[in-house]
């Protein structure tokens, strides 16, 4: 089984990182030491520990994610936004549905297993956002065709997969943020992938790299636990 969503961001932001440290201290240090599963990892930058570290706190406490470490990008991020002539395309809208909906999901996520990094998923991830960024594309399928599923296939059998693309951001935060609200998303593949259970997705590959079209891409691999033998 496998599915795959892609999320484009047009504009970098980098300066809710300071703010959003104050969030810490909502969340006990047994919570935040948990959810960093990826600490110790010497093949993950700093920001892609924290796309594993976000997601796993998401998936810890949906309601206070959203109401500590989300509200936090989400005020930084309209602020900086201000500064364009489409501010009212770019800005998260506390009113529409995707930022609705989002609200509503995490209020119903609790304790759900963490994600946990895996060296070679993250390689896979690695030459697919190489791929990305030497031939300035934006797509799941290869430059020579390859899909996901022969991409990972290849390497882990008979397991569930998916992967995410997001185009824009530096900042494992913001890209854990949008890929969330799942703005323009209609079927929420993103948020979906992130915080759901269906599929015992549990291992994750992640890269962020430098894009010429978008600046940044960011991909994030995930394939579920071994099979039972």
């Amino acid at each position: 089984m496998k599915f795959t969503s892609i999320l484009f961001f047009l504009l970098i932001f980098s300066s809710f990182a300071s703010k959003a440290q104050s969030s810490n201290n909502m969340w006990t240090q047994e919570e935040l030491d948990n959810a960093n599963t990826a600490r110790n990892t010497d093949y993950l930058n700093e920001e892609e520990k924290q796309i594993v570290f976000y997601m796993n706190l998401a998936r810890t406490d949906g309601r206070k994610f959203f109401e500590t470490y989300f509200q936090d990008f989400a005020d930084a991020y309209n602020v900086d936004m201000q500064r364009y002539s489409n501010y009212n395309d770019l800005k998260v809208n506390r009113k529409d549905k995707y930022y609705r909906g989002l609200q509503e999901d995490l209020m119903e996520i609790k304790d759900l297993p963490l994600f946990s990094p895996d060296e070679t998923l993250t390689w896979i991830a690695q030459q697919h956002a190489k791929d990305l960024s030497k031939n300035n594309k934006a797509g799941h399928n290869s430059t020579d065709g390859r899909t996901v599923k022969d991409r990972i296939s290849k390497f882990y059998p008979r397991r569930a997969m998916a992967e995410n693309l997001a185009f824009g951001f530096s900042k494992g935060l913001a890209n854990v943020c949008m890929l969330l609200l799942d703005k323009n998303v209609p079927d929420l593949g993103h948020r979906k992938t992130i915080l759901g259970t269906g599929y015992n997705l549990s291992l994750v590959g992640v890269n962020i790299r430098t894009h010429p079209g978008y600046r940044y891409c960011a991909v994030i691999d995930f394939i579920s636990a071994p099979p039972a033998r």
